[in-house]
C-alpha cells in the first residue's frame, strides 16, 4: 500500500513575498515566485512529444515576476497566473512538495 500524497493545508497568498505551502504531512515549504514561475510545468514551457522548447532560465524569467492569482485545481494541484500573462501550468501537489520545495531540508536532501 503507498503512502497518501500529502496535501496542502494552508496555502500563503500572491501579495506574499514568496509562497508558503503548510502540508498535511506537517512540512512548510517555501517557493520564490521566480523558481516556481521557470518550473512551469506547461507543455509550452516544458515541451511535450517531439516538441522540446529551449529550458527556461533567470535569464528569461525577470525576479519581479508574481503570481496575479492562483486557485486549486481539483484535489490534485494549483495553477497560477502570472504577471507575464502565462497560465496554462498545473503544478501537481506532488511536483510542489517533493521537487520544487525550496526550504533548507528540501534542498539539502534533493542534492545529496
Amino acid at each position: 500500500m503507498s503512502p497518501k500524497m500529502p496535501i496542502p493545508v494552508q496555502v500563503g497568498n500572491v501579495t506574499d513575498k514568496q509562497l508558503t505551502i503548510t502540508w498535511s504531512d506537517g512540512h512548510r515549504s517555501n517557493y520564490s515566485w521566480q523558481n516556481l514561475r521557470i518550473n512551469c510545468p506547461c507543455a509550452a514551457c516544458k515541451g511535450e512529444f517531439g516538441y522540446r522548447p529551449p529550458r527556461l532560465t533567470a535569464q528569461n524569467i525577470p525576479p519581479t515576476i508574481r503570481a496575479m492569482s492562483m486557485g486549486r485545481v481539483g484535489a490534485y494541484a494549483l495553477r497560477f497566473s502570472w504577471s507575464d500573462n502565462h497560465d496554462t501550468g498545473l503544478y501537481t501537489f506532488n511536483v510542489l512538495r517533493h521537487e520544487l520545495c525550496e526550504c533548507e531540508e528540501c534542498v539539502r536532501s534533493r542534492s545529496a
